[in-house]
């Protein structure tokens, strides 16, 4: 028993010791912590100089005491913030998959970088892929290519020979020129013929033309078998009529060059979201003021068959 007596104070020395050490190091860790300077630099914020957030990060609270960090949280998924801040939400990574834009994933987004992109194979930006919207496609050489196409430059093509130049030049014209007084021609007989059928129809033949019956049908569901059918000149007839910009026109035939199919169905698209729910009645309507009574009677069987 005095044995144990005498080692029981020993044992307590030591525990005391141990707790006491325990607690030095916990405090001289909260001072060490506390006496960090701030990495990325200092905002100020209600009279506090607080820490700004690391890239990759943004702020979900801000610091309660002087040169200390607020509650700084990771950004989600496709989105980043490449710089150090104080902003309470993280950007959205950029797409290089717009429609038309032609570009792909150079590198893809993380936390503290946006999305690189570049263009596609056969196509260029002058401006630079990863700063460019839109890439364009290289243009062909039938002639032969002097400079290939790069990401960042057009082909140059080799340079035509004067003579068979010149002589593909008069022919062009010379075929414009005869393609032209044809069509004028051909109008100018038509417009006749029509002319001596308005005045021969008899005034029950009046009534049969008149206006079809135009429903109020959402045209989504037939949008492709109207823009065949009316084709791209009627279609851009229809879009200035209804005040559509010749810009917007054009940019439909930039979008989808050498392809009049696609492009009435992009103008046709515009010109139904502008309409709205008025889209089918206007349709046939401006159709039939266009003399185009056929094509109305078409859209009409299409929209609500018989």
């Amino acid at each position: 028993m005095a044995a144990v007596s005498s080692r029981l104070p020993v044992w307590c020395i030591f525990g005391v010791l141990a707790s006491f050490l325990a607690h030095v190091a916990t405090s001289s860790a909260e001072g060490r912590n506390d006496s960090l300077p701030c990495v990325d630099g200092v905002y100020e914020h209600d009279g506090r100089t607080c820490c700004l957030c690391a890239a990759g990060q943004y702020l979900k609270a801000h610091c309660t005491t002087s040169k200390q960090y607020g509650d700084c949280k990771h950004c989600a998924q496709d989105t980043y913030r490449s710089q150090p801040n104080s902003l309470e939400s993280c950007e959205p990574c950029t797409s290089c998959s717009q429609p038309n834009a032609n570009r792909e994933v150079k590198q893809s987004c993380t936390s503290a970088s946006d999305t690189k992109c570049q263009c596609k194979k056969d196509h260029y930006c002058s401006g630079g892929t990863e700063t460019c919207i839109i890439c364009n496609p290289c243009k062909e050489c039938p002639e032969g290519i002097k400079v290939a196409c790069t990401s960042n430059n057009n082909t140059v093509c080799n340079e035509k020979v004067e003579g068979v130049h010149n002589i593909g030049i008069i022919i062009g014209i010379v075929v414009f020129v005869v393609v032209l007084l044809a069509l004028l021609a051909f109008f100018c007989i038509r417009k006749r013929r029509r002319a001596r059928q308005q005045i021969q129809k008899p005034p029950e033949a009046d009534v049969e033309m008149q206006s079809l019956s135009a429903p109020l049908v959402d045209l989504e569901p037939h949008l492709t078998d109207i823009a065949e059918m009316i084709g791209w000149k009627d279609m851009r007839a229809i879009a200035l009529r209804s005040g559509i910009s010749n810009a917007m026109i054009d940019s439909c035939q930039l979008d989808h060059p050498n392809n009049s199919q696609e492009q009435t169905f992009q103008l046709l698209q515009i010109w139904v979201e502008r309409h709205g729910k008025e889209a089918s009645r206007n349709l046939i309507q401006i159709l039939q003021r266009m003399d185009k009574k056929g094509k109305a009677g078409k859209v009409l069987n299409i929209v609500s068959p018989p």
